[in-house]
């Protein structure tokens, strides 16, 4: 049979450069995710957090448990059991963002998220922006789900003036989940519809990582998915990784972005 809900294995998180940390993770019944919040670029709102997308995160992460745990069902429109605990999840975000924050969307605080759901068949992956899933099936093949880029449409144009770039980010951040323009989570429900859906056969472990934990794979620290999901298997084994890979974007100058990995079984 089938399990019904995930184990826990490894949960490793470091705080990037600069500011608090935006990133949270968590898993409950047949649900596991990794949320990582967009740095502010809009005025913030007045929200009882260190910064906006860290109270997102944050509680973003409790509403997925809650809706993990009240078994919504599949969603109508991707007919996934994913979408629907996503969809109930940004439901109760936008009843939270009424008390909070009125009708306000637009700078209501947001976030790329990865969500892996455990079905009858097999496992769902949803991911909205650019977090990442490496699912290891039961052939032990290994596949890699992630959706855009979260900057991407702006660095193609990438002006080489700074002041510029700033404000084509800040014009691209106004315009998210709107059509035709990226969809994150932030308080509409419907951005289930948009989001990247794989529908996998039963999986030996799921590894979910933040963007800035997948840069280990983009700087070559490990060589593919496979190697980011065999480092991260272990506890000790995932805090090397963050650890090398902060060293690495130390020698570089990078500045580094919050890191998390979540990985169950």
């Amino acid at each position: 049979a089938m399990p019904t809900s995930w184990s826990h294995s490894v949960r490793v998180q470091t705080e990037g450069d600069g500011h608090v940390t935006e990133d949270s993770c968590g898993y409950a019944a047949a649900s596991a995710w990794v949320i990582d919040g967009a740095t502010s670029l809009l005025p913030e709102l007045d929200l009882p957090g260190a910064s906006n997308p860290s109270w997102y995160a944050r509680t973003l992460d409790l509403l997925l448990a809650e809706s993990a745990k009240a078994k919504p069902g599949p969603d109508a429109a991707s007919g996934s059991e994913a979408g629907g605990v996503l969809a109930e999840a940004l439901r109760r975000m936008d009843r939270v963002g009424e008390e909070r924050a009125g009708n306000e969307h637009t700078r209501f605080p947001s976030a790329a998220l990865a969500l892996a759901q455990l079905t009858d068949g097999g496992v769902d992956v949803m991911v909205l922006a650019d977090c990442h899933a490496a699912v290891e099936l039961e052939d032990g093949s290994v596949v890699h789900v992630t959706s855009e880029p979260a900057d991407l449409r702006v660095h193609r144009e990438h002006p080489a003036d700074p002041d510029q770039a700033r404000e084509l980010l800040r014009r691209d951040r106004e315009l998210r989940n709107t059509p035709g323009r990226l969809w994150v989570a932030r308080r509409e429900p419907e951005a289930v519809q948009h989001a990247h859906l794989a529908r996998l056969p039963a999986p030996k472990r799921v590894v979910l990582a933040s963007d800035g934990a997948w840069r280990a794979v983009d700087l070559g620290l490990v060589d593919s998915p496979c190697s980011f999901l065999r480092a991260a298997s272990t506890p000790v084994g995932a805090q090397q990784l963050l650890l090398e890979l902060r060293r690495r974007q130390a020698a570089i100058g990078e500045k580094a972005d919050d890191a998390t990995i979540l990985t169950v079984v």
